[in-house]
């Protein structure tokens, strides 16, 4: 897929990206990731975001059956010093890709990181 390097590097440039992955969540693989790990590996990582997109995936509770192509744009999860901000890349065909930001929640803003992933997302899949 062109443009996953500049989207990592979009990310990273995002005030307080501590971390970018692109995820692939039916295999649980990172497909490319820029940055340091929260558990040490990337794919450590990328495994264990896979675990919680498919869980909010699989719950009535968090997706609209009126909406299956694509029932969930972000999840976002805070800790003590930094959030993680899962995105899902919606697409033209059954995408299974999200773009997982970790951010320093002291030099970084939420809703900024928030937009801005949403927008590389975008152009992801724009080309």
């Amino acid at each position: 897929m062109p443009g996953i390097d500049e989207c990592l590097s979009g990310a990273m440039a995002i005030a307080g990206a501590r971390s970018a992955s692109l995820v692939d969540w039916s295999s649980g693989l990172a497909l490319g990731s820029l940055g340091d790990s929260p558990v040490g590996e990337h794919e450590t990582a990328a495994a264990e975001a896979t675990d919680l997109v498919r869980a909010a995936v699989e719950s009535q509770t968090f997706t609209v059956a009126e909406d299956r192509h694509a029932p969930l744009e972000d999840i976002i999860v805070t800790a003590g010093r930094s959030y993680h901000l899962i995105r899902f890349i919606d697409t033209a065909f059954d995408s299974r890709l999200v773009l997982h930001l970790w951010l320093d929640r002291e030099s970084g803003n939420l809703a900024v990181a928030r937009f801005r992933l949403q927008a590389l997302a975008e152009e992801l899949v724009l080309g």
